[in-house]
C-alpha cells in the first residue's frame, strides 16, 4: 500500500514538475507574442510620422503653385485686356476702312460723270477750234467786229468776242481744275485705304502674338493646374493614408489588449479542461437574397459568397493586391477572422471599404473588403470571425457588383508591400 501511495506521489511530482517546466517556456512565447505586436505598432507609430511630414512638405508645394497661379491669372487678364482692346481697334479700322471704300466708289461714279461732262465739252471745243481752223479765228472775229453798223454796235460786238473766248477758257480751267481735284482725292483716298489696311494687318499680328502668349499661359497654366490637382489628390491620399495608420495604432493596441484576455482566458481555460471554444455567427439581419457563407473552422473563414472572378497579381498591366468575388443579388460581407475594425468609410477608390486589424497567435494581419454597397461597422468596432459587416457592391473605381478582398500580413500601408495572396491562408 505504502509503495502504491510512494508511486502515485512520485507521478504527480513528475507531472508537477512537467508543467511547471511547460509554463515559463509558454509564458514566455505568449510574452514574445505582446512585444512583436508593441514592436508593429512601434512601427506604425513611425510610419505615421513620416506620413504627417510629407503632408506637411505637399501642403507647401501646393500653396507655392496657388501663389504662381495667382501671378499668371493676373498676366492672363492683362493679356485678355490688351487683346479686347486689340479687337476693337480692328474694329474701328475696318468700320473707317468700310466708309473710305464707299467714299471711293462714291468719287469714281462722281468722276465718271464729269468724264462724260467733260468728253462732250471737248467734243464741243474741239469743233470751236475746227471751224476756227478751217475759218480762221480772227477772221471770224473780226467779221464779227466789221459787221457793226455802229460805233456802239462795235462795243457790244467786242464784248459778246471776248466773253465767248474767256468762256471757252473757264470751262477748260474748271474741267481741269475739277479733274485734277477729283484724281488727287481719289489718290488720296486710295492711300488712306492702304495706310488702314496695313494698320488692319499690324492689328492682327498683334492679335495673334497676344493670342500665342495667352495659349501659352493657358498651357502653362492648366499644366499647374494638374500639378496641383495631382499634389492635391496625393495629399488627400496621404491624409487618407495618415488616418488609417492612426485608426490601425489603436486597433492593434486594441488587439494586444485583446490578445492579452486571450491569453489569460486559454490559460484559465486549460487549467480546467482542453475543450474549443464556438465560433461566431453573424448578427440576424435583413433577409438578404444570398446568403452569407457559413462560418467555417481554423483561423479564417470565406468573406463572402460567389465566384472568384479576379485572383491576386499581374492584372491589366498593374498588380491586383487582393481577389475579387461576384454573385448577384444581395450579398452579405462577413469578417474573415475575430478583429477590430480599424477603418469604416467611403473612400474616391475603394468606395465603401471597411479595414479589419487581426492578432492571431501573435501575428498581425489586415483585411480591406472594399467597393460595399453599404456597410454595417464602425472604426474601433470589435467584430466576431462571420459577423456581418457589409453587401456586395459596386462603389469607388469598381465595374460591377462584386467584393474586392486583400489579406496583408502585418500592417496595412499605402504601397501594400505587406500585401499576400489570400489564397491558400483564408478558405476561398
Amino acid at each position: 500500500m505504502k509503495n502504491t501511495i510512494l508511486s502515485v506521489s512520485v507521478l504527480s511530482l513528475i507531472s508537477l514538475g512537467v508543467t511547471l517546466s511547460e509554463s515559463p517556456i509558454k509564458a514566455l512565447a505568449e510574452t514574445t507574442k505582446i512585444e512583436d505586436l508593441k514592436e508593429e505598432k512601434g512601427e506604425i507609430d513611425s510610419k505615421q510620422n513620416s506620413v504627417e511630414s510629407e503632408i506637411d512638405e505637399t501642403e507647401e508645394k501646393v500653396n507655392s503653385l496657388k501663389s504662381e497661379q495667382a501671378k499668371l491669372d493676373a498676366e492672363i487678364k492683362e493679356l485678355d485686356s490688351s487683346i479686347t482692346k486689340a479687337e476693337e481697334q480692328m474694329l474701328a479700322k475696318q468700320k473707317e476702312i468700310s466708309e473710305t471704300e464707299t467714299q471711293i466708289a462714291a468719287l469714281k461714279e462722281e468722276i465718271k460723270v464729269l468724264e462724260e461732262r467733260i468728253a462732250k465739252r471737248n467734243e464741243l471745243l474741239k469743233n470751236r477750234a475746227r471751224s476756227f481752223q478751217e475759218n480762221g479765228s480772227m477772221i471770224s472775229y473780226i467779221d464779227v467786229l466789221t459787221g457793226a453798223r455802229d460805233f456802239s454796235e462795235f462795243i457790244d460786238r467786242v464784248e459778246l468776242v471776248a466773253t465767248l473766248m474767256e468762256a471757252d477758257r473757264d470751262i477748260l480751267r474748271e474741267h481741269k481744275a475739277d479733274k485734277d481735284q477729283l484724281e488727287t482725292s481719289k489718290r488720296d483716298l486710295e492711300k488712306k485705304a492702304e495706310s488702314l489696311q496695313v494698320m488692319l494687318k499690324e492689328i492682327e499680328t498683334l492679335k495673334q502674338n497676344l493670342n500665342t502668349q495667352k495659349e501659352e499661359k493657358d498651357k502653362l497654366m492648366a499644366s499647374l493646374q494638374l500639378e496641383e490637382e495631382e499634389l492635391e489628390n496625393y495629399k488627400m491620399n496621404l491624409e487618407e493614408e495618415a488616418q488609417l495608420l492612426s485608426s490601425q495604432e489603436s486597433a492593434i493596441q486594441k488587439a494586444i489588449e485583446l490578445e492579452k484576455k486571450n491569453q489569460a482566458a486559454k490559460q484559465a481555460q486549460n487549467a480546467v479542461s482542453s475543450g474549443g471554444g464556438t465560433s461566431a455567427s453573424a448578427p440576424a439581419t435583413s433577409a438578404p437574397s444570398v446568403s452569407a457563407p457559413p462560418v467555417s473552422n481554423g483561423s479564417f473563414t470565406r468573406p463572402t459568397s460567389g465566384v472568384l472572378t479576379s485572383g491576386f497579381g499581374s492584372r491589366w498591366g498593374a498588380n491586383h493586391f487582393g481577389v475579387d468575388i461576384a454573385q448577384k443579388g444581395t450579398v452579405p460581407v462577413v469578417s474573415a477572422a475575430d478583429g477590430v475594425v480599424m477603418n469604416s468609410y467611403y473612400s474616391s477608390s475603394y468606395g465603401n471599404v471597411v479595414f479589419i486589424s487581426h492578432s492571431i497567435e501573435g501575428q498581425v494581419y489586415t483585411t480591406v473588403y472594399a467597393h460595399m454597397s453599404s456597410r454595417l461597422v464602425s472604426t474601433g468596432q470589435t467584430v466576431s470571425k462571420g459577423q456581418q459587416i457589409g453587401y456586395q457592391g459596386n462603389t469607388g473605381q469598381s465595374f460591377g457588383q462584386h467584393l474586392h478582398f486583400e489579406l496583408h500580413k502585418g500592417s496595412w500601408n499605402a504601397g501594400k508591400t505587406n500585401a499576400i495572396n489570400p489564397i491558400g491562408i483564408v478558405p476561398l
